[in-house]
């Protein structure tokens, strides 16, 4: 077999190409950050994109690639995966990608869900987002101004905000990777940055990708605020970009991917692992210090958004030992 793992700027334009073509993943933009590697074979359009991580390359979504070329391509994955004696564990498969899974032998069970609103019906009105439209008007009576900013432009004041948001998680607190947005590198001119400042000091943002494929638009992909602000400050934020979206005739605005919510028996694929699957809910009542989903999952219900079920594929058998590889691949343990 003859494969290609690079991380020139060939690649990531290829990689480019690759999301913008062939993706439905509304997180697929994800693919192109920085510290990811990219598999592909010569002659085959679309790539693989994953981590390393001990034992597993762990897979970000299914292949990017056309249809008719998922299969050579992640048969490729997995001969490259075995040359080095180590298996693959696939987060944040669409549904649509799980059969191609199972049919190589993965076991494959649903980790979370993404979230999403329809842009060409939403609407703030009504008494199920009263208290959602009295946060935002609360932080804009206390000065709060939103504006879109190049990063070039606030990049020591948005880094301060970082600074000053990890502070807020604790000691030991890391910044996430792989499985959120970031800021910075070759894909940042095809973000948007939305900053909201009080008295001209950065209290917050709002970083968005392009989402492609049938549910096409913005992700809601980064986001970070000082601590010890008016409530209300992401909420204003979130929503001065929707109405910049919507004038511009966006369709979609995604939350990205949350893992252990939205679970449903009904999502579940046949092959599934029964005891992965009450793990799963086990994780979302206690599993904060891993990944904050709780918080991620309040911040989004605001906006009552689609539930999309996400999954996530074991080579062979469900093992714990994977899922937290996934989390070490992230950054989150």
């Amino acid at each position: 077999m003859t494969s290609s793992v690079t991380a020139d700027s060939t690649d990531f334009d290829n990689t480019l190409r690759a999301v913008a073509e062939f993706s439905d993943n509304p997180s697929g933009f994800l693919a192109l950050s920085s510290g990811n590697a990219r598999f592909s074979l010569p002659g085959l359009p679309g790539v693989i994109v994953y981590r390393t991580s001990g034992p597993y390359l762990v897979q970000f979504g299914g292949p990017i690639s056309p249809p008719e070329a998922a299969g050579r391509l992640l048969k490729g994955f997995l001969d490259f995966a075995a040359d080095q004696e180590r298996l693959v564990v696939s987060v944040q498969l669409q549904r649509a990608e799980t059969g191609l899974y199972a049919e190589q032998g993965f076991t494959v069970n649903q980790v979370g869900a993404s979230y999403a609103i329809d842009l060409a019906d939403f609407s703030l009105r009504g008494t199920r987002f009263m208290q959602l439209r009295n946060k935002i008007a609360r932080s804009f009576r206390a000065g709060l101004t939103v504006t879109e900013s190049p990063l070039a432009e606030c990049a020591e004041a948005v880094a301060e905000v970082d600074r000053a948001w990890l502070g807020s998680k604790g000691e030991h607190a890391k910044p996430l990777e792989f499985l959120v947005g970031e800021l910075g590198g070759e894909a940042q001119a095809l973000r948007r940055l939305f900053v909201g400042r009080i008295d001209g000091k950065p209290v917050g943002y709002i970083s968005y990708s392009p989402a492609h494929g049938s549910r096409s638009g913005w992700l809601h992909d980064l986001s970070r605020r000082l601590p010890d602000k008016v409530p209300g400050i992401m909420e204003a934020i979130n929503r001065t970009a929707i109405d910049t979206f919507v004038a511009e005739g966006a369709d979609w605005l995604h939350f990205g991917f949350t893992p252990f919510t939205g679970l449903a028996e009904e999502y579940e694929v046949p092959g599934s692992s029964r005891g992965f699957a009450w793990f799963m809910r086990w994780m979302l009542a206690n599993g904060a210090a891993v990944y904050p989903a709780q918080t991620q999952l309040a911040y989004k219900q605001k906006w009552a958004p689609l539930v999309l079920p996400e999954y996530v594929a074991f080579q062979g058998e469900a093992r714990l030992s994977g899922l937290l590889h996934i989390f070490k691949a992230a950054n989150a343990i």
